[in-house]
């Protein structure tokens, strides 16, 4: 068989696939009668409403001399983990917003970190394709610097994404640009399983993000420049369980609902959305029309304590807090006193759901508290 026979075959199959999925799309339409917010307010539900103190600035944590990008809490304590352009990690102490580490690092390039189950340590990664572990309680070196406790070397792209499994300091999961993720032993160094690559159910472009199920450790979600969400089950690395599809747009952040059943994206399309796991649809799609007809992508998503609420930070400096059920802004964070000066980059809730850390490329990060007569939601 000739080159140019093999070109037209291959032509063939992608138009028979394409077609075929958009049949899929369109049979998946007819299922789904109603959507989460049509339902909702079928039931007389009524959006959650926000007074002028129920959500407030309380503190600004300065000392990065660049973009910040990532973030994360400490499961126990009131403590965040910051990365920045700088080229260094920040151990606040989010009460006093004192910082109680800073952390040079040795590749400036960093992308994404986070903190261990039990707060003794923190991991970073970025351009230099590794993921690094610091323990935090380990002695500094003659120059004052944190000295890297474990290097886990293995993915071919930059390590876009990283989070340790809970209840455990000894696991950790990283995303990539190689297309694929990673299951590491920290204790040893190396890479237990790898999900994606060669298989043909995995991730066909850049891997920007990944969630752990924390009702069930096994279960991890990851979301591509291939426009998909893909979840996976850490026994069985050679296959996704399901592909999510939906968006038009690289999926740039992802995060389980808290009873694990369902997970939500972001993406660069400008929309947020919510999959149930089980059945594999779409339940809603959480979009704001712009009056300029500009889109601006979103970065990066967090759920409230209950699901009630999904903040989702946007490029243009907006965040808003999503009514899960009924599809509706209640309130915009962008909009409020001290707020961002620059594209959201990153955003998280602490443990008990108290408090929302975002961060930016104005370089700071900024400690928003539930206040008033408001309960954690």
């Amino acid at each position: 068989m000739s080159v140019a026979e093999l070109k037209d075959r291959h032509l063939a199959a992608t138009q028979t696939v394409s077609a075929l999925r958009d049949r899929l799309k369109q049979k998946r339409l007819l299922l789904l009668d109603t959507d989460v917010a049509g339902y909702s307010r079928s039931q007389g539900r009524t959006p959650v409403s926000f007074g002028p103190t129920d959500l407030v600035c309380c503190r600004t944590l300065q000392g990065h001399n660049g973009k910040v990008y990532s973030l994360d809490w400490t499961p126990e304590k009131n403590r965040i983990v910051s990365a920045s352009q700088d080229g260094r990690l920040i151990v606040w102490n989010a009460l006093t917003s004192q910082k109680t580490h800073a952390i040079k690092l040795p590749c400036a390039w960093v992308m994404t970190c986070a903190f261990s189950p039990t707060g003794q340590s923190v991991a970073c990664g970025g351009l230099d394709s590794v993921c690094s572990i610091f323990n935090l309680n380990s002695p500094t070196d003659r120059d004052g610097n944190l000295p890297v406790s474990k290097m886990l070397s293995g993915h071919k792209g930059y390590v876009s994404s990283c989070q340790y499994v809970p209840d455990e300091d000894a696991h950790l999961i990283t995303s990539s640009g190689d297309q694929t993720c990673g299951l590491w032993d920290i204790t040893t160094g190396l890479r237990t399983s790898v999900f994606g690559g060669e298989f043909q159910s995995g991730h066909t472009a850049d891997v920007l993000s990944v969630s752990i199920n924390g009702s069930n450790s096994r279960m991890f979600v990851s979301g591509s420049c291939d426009s998909t969400a893909r979840l996976w089950d850490t026994r069985v690395a050679s296959r996704a369980v399901r592909t999510f599809h939906g968006h038009e747009g690289d999926v740039n952040a992802v995060k389980f609902f808290p009873d694990g059943n369902r997970f939500g994206t972001g993406s660069d399309d400008g929309t947020c959305r919510l999959f149930d796991i089980r059945t594999g649809h779409q339940l809603q799609v959480y979009y704001q029309q712009h009056g300029d007809n500009e889109v601006p992508p979103v970065t990066s998503i967090a759920f409230s304590i209950s699901g009630r609420l999904l903040f989702a930070g946007y490029s243009n400096g907006d965040c808003y807090v999503w009514d899960t059920l009924l599809g509706q802004v209640v309130l915009n964070l962008g909009t409020l006193q001290n707020s961002h000066e620059g594209r959201i980059s990153c955003l998280g809730l602490s443990a008990d759901g108290s408090a929302l850390c975002t961060g930016s490329w104005d370089s700071n990060l900024k400690i928003w508290a539930f206040g008033g007569h408001r309960k954690v939601i």
